[in-house]
């Protein structure tokens, strides 16, 4: 893998971020979604803009997509 792909697929942290910090962007508004602590795989987190809820995909780097949602169990 080239220097430049590496440096591409790494998490973008905004330069006035606290060292140990993730940030990434929210896929509904693109606004910054910020980890004061490591994210969990399948975690859900609330985008502080538009406010959908959004789960921890993968962790390295971090992606999120919209949590599904909750759907009634009929007991089918």
């Amino acid at each position: 893998m080239s220097e430049s792909r590496r440096a591409s697929e790494c998490i973008a942290l905004h330069p006035t971020a606290v060292p140990g910090e993730v940030m990434t962007s929210c896929p509904e508004c693109a606004a910054s979604v910020t980890f004061a602590e490591p994210p969990r795989l399948s975690e859900v987190v609330e985008c502080g803009d538009c406010h959908s809820e959004l789960e921890v995909m993968t962790l390295e780097p971090v992606n999120l997509v919209l949590a599904p949602e909750v759907e009634e169990d009929w007991g089918e």
